[in-house]
């Protein structure tokens, strides 16, 4: 699904996006605005959360400059979703390999959503 990603860009399914982008499980992109530009706060990640997702990949960026706040990570956490955060080219990695794995082990899907910061 994610093709490449470097400083700025990230290519998913052909499309290039060069703004911060949220993915879904099901293939959709959308773009991922915060409230502050390096922070990822709860009221930045309530929408996310309201889908239900089984786990949530946060992209922090090429060196890790976004940093994630305890409220917003409890949040996630206290309602069962697990919580992967990396570095946004580590971060594309893992988001690849949950997507993969689901539809191998058994056929169903994960419903994994993919926050990914594309810059410092």
């Amino acid at each position: 699904m994610i093709e490449d990603y470097q400083f700025g860009s990230i290519t998913i399914d052909g499309e290039i996006y060069t703004h911060d982008i949220e993915v879904f499980w099901t293939g959709d992109v959308f773009d991922w605005w915060r409230k502050e530009s390096h922070i990822i706060d709860v009221e930045d990640i309530l929408d996310i959360v309201d889908q239900n997702p089984e786990s949530i990949v946060i992209g922090t960026g090429q060196s890790g400059m976004a940093k994630i706040t305890d409220a917003a990570k409890k949040l996630i956490t206290d309602r069962g979703i697990k919580l992967y955060i990396d570095h946004t080219e580590q971060a594309i990695k893992t988001f690849n390999i949950r997507k993969e794995e689901s539809q191998e082990e058994d056929g169903k899907l994960e419903k994994v959503i993919g926050l990914f910061h594309l810059t410092c």
